[in-house]
C-alpha cells in the first residue's frame, strides 16, 4: 500500500520559517513527479511546488522566492523549506507523487502563520 506521509507543519509567526518533509513508501521513488499543494479554508486546492524525476522545479508566483523544493531519492522523501512566511500561507499542505497516470496524495500537515 502506497503512503505519502507529511510532518514538519504547526504554528509559526510571520516572518519565521519551517521545513516540510513527505516521506513516502513508493518503489522506484526516483522515477515520479512530486508536488506539494496545499489548501486554506474556503479556497481552491493551490499548486505550491513541483519537482520532476529530473529535479526540475517549478513554483507558484505568490512562493518564489521564499520557498524551496528538494528531494532525496534515497531516502525517499521530498522537502519544502518555507522561509519569510505570511500569514496567507496558512493552509493544510499535502505532497502528491504522480508517475505514468499513477497518483498518490497525502493526509497533509497543518501550517498556520500567526502572530
Amino acid at each position: 500500500q502506497v503512503q505519502l506521509v507529511e510532518s514538519g507543519g504547526g504554528l509559526v509567526q510571520p516572518g519565521g520559517s519551517l521545513r516540510l518533509s513527505c516521506a513516502a513508501s513508493l518503489s522506484f521513488f526516483s522515477l515520479y513527479r512530486m508536488d506539494w499543494y496545499r489548501q486554506a479554508p474556503g479556497k481552491e486546492r493551490e499548486l505550491v511546488a513541483a519537482i520532476t524525476s529530473g529535479g526540475a522545479t517549478n513554483y507558484a508566483d505568490s512562493v518564489k522566492g521564499r520557498f524551496t523544493i528538494s528531494r532525496d531519492n534515497a531516502k525517499k522523501v521530498v522537502y519544502l523549506q518555507m522561509n519569510s512566511l505570511k500569514p496567507e500561507d496558512t493552509a493544510v499542505y499535502s505532497c502528491n507523487a504522480q508517475s505514468l497516470g499513477n497518483v498518490f496524495q497525502g493526509q497533509g500537515t497543518q501550517v498556520t502563520v500567526s502572530s
